[in-house]
Order: structure tokens, then C-alpha cells, then sequence
């Protein structure tokens, strides 16, 4: 029998998505830093748990029989036809808990006049702002009994539907076989929230006629890949008054740059975050226990 040894390098720059000493549910796990320490132990490894792996590593991986990783994208590991016979492959799907949660809070924010508060706060007539109660009066309204549409009904999607609807707002979830309810129910949306992945189909899904399907109160959420989106219409439409706001996680090209059209300062009511919605110091900790769950340790 082949004795287990499971290989950690998840060493990523953000202090989340890092891991530097056995998780408890592996305490005998080898952690290493780099590709080169990764590489160099591969050749015993059983299991190996990374944010990416190189399909030419397998050649120097013959006791491999689990690759992990966090991560719910598909873009930094092997697809599943380039699996060799006997490697199950693990993607994390615990995401959407934390990802919900932002979702909401981007929602909150904006429904209980956040922003606008804070803009009049630190904008050019701050000082004839400082009491604002009566200006800030419109700009709140409640989440509860609103209506969202989401588009990418997956794990996180659906995560993003059970706490929003725990909040009071109706959801629509829209996947792939219900495709054709998008259109009309963005026609009555408040919100358009996005979870889709970055894969086959999804390239610029979210168009300028789909935009035009929203009420300009509706507010756009994008939490999944930024190639779904197509951004010269988003800024169009913000610029246009066509739609209340966009919250931004994701880009189709990230890092953003100062090039990319949603980098200007001109476009109106749009927040970004730099592909963080799922930061949370409980993270690894959420992985590795789902992955001891699905029987991805054993």
C-alpha cells in the first residue's frame, strides 16, 4: 500500500488565501513555499493541494491520486480530459457563504444610502453637508422586498440566493437550462447579481441589450468572472442614467489597469473591489474541511 503524503503550496500573496502550518484536518501534510520545494517533494506525493498545476507535473507525480485546490475557477489547474486514470480532481465549492455576504453588504450599502452619505462626506461641498438629513432622505430605501435576479445559479449563486431571500428579497435564480426567464425578470429586477464562471459561453453574456432590459433603479453586482460583462456597455449605461450603480468585483482583465474603461473617474456610482469577495480569515479553513468532507484527504 502506497503511504499517504499530502503536499501543501498554497503560498498565495493575499494572507487569506495562505497556509503555513498543517491544517487540523491533515496535521501530518507537507507545507512548502515555493515551485521548486513543491516539485522536489511531488514524486512521493499522494495528494496535492495548490492553487495551480502545470498538466507536464503529472509525468513527475506517478503516486498522485488527488489534486485539490480552493479555488471554484478552472483556469489554473488541468481539466478534467487531462487527468491521468486514478487523479480525482477537487475544486472548492464553499465559496458563496462568503461571497453572499458581500453580495449583501454591497446591497445594504447602497439601498441605506452609504454612499451617497459618505460621498457629501468627503466631496468638494463637504462643508454645506454636514447635516444632511434631509438631502439623504430619498437615496434610503429598504432590501426587503425587493427583487433580484441571479445569473450563474451554482453554488455561490444559490448561496447568494438563500441569505438574500433570508432578507426578505425575492429571488429568480438563472441558469443554463432557464436561460430564457433572464430577459424578463431583468424587466422588474432591483438587483442584477452575477456569479458565473469564467468558462465556454460566458464571454461578454451581459450586453448592452441586457442592460437595456434593466429598470434604470436596478443595481448591477458582479461577483463571478469579469469576462461576462461587457464593459464599454456598463459605462454607457451608468454614464446614461440607464442604471442605478455597479458593484464590481472582477474584470476582464485583471489586475485592472489604468486602460480599462472601468478605471476612468468619469463614470458614475460605480465601486470596484479588487477581485476580494471571498477575503475571509476563516477561508483555508472552510477549504480544508470541506475537503475532508467530500473524501478529499482519504
Amino acid at each position: 500500500m502506497v503511504r499517504r503524503k499530502v503536499l501543501v503550496w498554497l503560498n498565495w500573496p493575499e494572507d487569506s488565501f495562505r497556509v503555513k502550518a498543517p491544517p487540523r484536518e491533515c496535521p501530518d501534510a507537507v507545507i512548502v513555499k515555493g515551485e521548486r520545494a513543491f516539485l522536489r517533494e511531488l514524486p512521493e506525493a499522494t495528494h496535492a493541494i495548490v492553487w495551480n498545476f502545470r498538466k507536464e507535473w503529472f509525468a513527475h507525480a506517478p503516486k498522485l491520486r488527488v489534486l485539490a485546490t480552493p479555488g471554484a475557477g478552472r483556469e489554473l489547474v488541468p481539466a478534467e480530459s487531462e487527468l491521468p486514470p486514478g487523479v480525482r480532481k477537487f475544486h472548492g465549492e464553499y465559496h458563496g457563504a462568503i461571497m453572499a455576504e458581500t453580495v449583501l453588504a454591497c446591497m445594504l450599502a447602497w439601498a441605506r444610502g452609504l454612499y451617497q452619505a459618505y460621498g457629501w462626506q468627503t466631496g468638494a461641498d463637504r462643508a454645506k453637508k454636514l447635516w444632511p438629513r434631509v438631502d439623504l432622505s430619498p437615496f434610503c430605501r429598504r432590501v426587503a422586498g425587493t427583487r433580484a435576479v441571479v445569473l450563474g445559479y451554482g453554488h455561490v449563486g444559490r448561496a447568494i440566493g438563500s441569505l438574500l431571500r433570508a432578507n426578505g428579497v425575492s429571488v429568480t435564480g438563472v441558469r443554463r437550462r432557464n436561460f430564457k426567464v433572464l430577459l424578463p425578470a431583468l424587466a422588474n429586477a432591483d438587483w442584477f447579481i452575477l456569479a458565473l464562471p469564467g468558462d465556454t459561453g460566458t464571454d461578454d453574456l451581459v450586453d448592452a441589450k441586457t442592460l437595456a432590459a434593466l429598470p434604470p433603479r436596478a443595481t448591477l453586482v458582479n461577483v463571478g468572472r469579469g469576462n461576462a460583462v461587457e464593459e464599454r456597455a456598463l459605462v454607457q449605461a451608468l454614464k446614461r442614467g440607464k442604471l442605478a450603480a455597479a458593484f464590481l468585483d472582477v474584470f476582464k482583465r485583471e489586475p485592472l489597469t489604468a486602460e480599462s474603461p472601468l478605471a476612468a473617474d468619469d463614470v458614475p456610482n460605480l465601486f470596484r473591489l479588487p477581485h476580494a469577495s471571498a477575503f475571509s480569515p476563516d477561508y483555508m479553513d472552510l477549504f480544508f474541511s470541506e475537503l475532508k468532507r467530500r473524501g478529499g484527504l482519504v
